[in-house]
C-alpha cells in the first residue's frame, strides 16, 4: 500500500509543494508512469481549479517506472509561482498510472 503525504510551505512568492509517496506494505511496489510527470498539484478556490502544476508544462513521452521498497519513500516536487492572495485547497497526487495515491493540504496565501 502507498500512501501520500502533501506538504506546502512558503518561499519568497512561491509555495513550495511536496509530495511523499511511501510504501507502508510488506512488498515492493512499482509504480509505472506514462511520460516524465510523477505526480501533480492542483488549487482550487471554492472547489473551482484555480492552478494545475502541469499547466503549460512539457514532459517527455517515454514511459517509466520507479519501485519502492518496503518502507521506503520518495518525495516529488512542485512550485506555485505568485499566487493570488487567498486560501487555497491544494492537492497532490501521484501520477502513476497504476498507483493511486493523494493528499491536501489547506494553504493560506496573504
Amino acid at each position: 500500500m502507498v500512501t501520500a503525504t502533501l506538504t506546502a510551505t512558503h518561499d519568497d512568492s512561491v509555495v513550495v509543494l511536496q509530495l511523499t509517496v511511501e510504501n507502508d506494505g510488506t512488498e515492493p511496489v512499482a509504480m509505472q508512469f506514462s511520460d516524465t510527470q510523477r505526480a501533480e498539484f492542483v488549487a482550487a478556490d471554492d472547489g473551482e481549479e484555480v492552478w494545475r502544476w502541469s499547466a503549460g508544462q512539457m514532459f517527455g513521452q517515454m514511459l517509466g517506472s520507479e519501485t519502492l521498497g518496503p518502507g521506503e519513500q520518495t518525495t516529488f516536487e512542485g512550485g506555485w509561482e505568485d499566487p493570488p492572495t487567498g486560501e487555497y485547497r491544494v492537492r497532490g497526487s501521484l501520477a502513476a498510472t497504476d498507483v493511486e495515491a493523494s493528499d491536501e493540504v489547506t494553504v493560506e496565501v496573504e
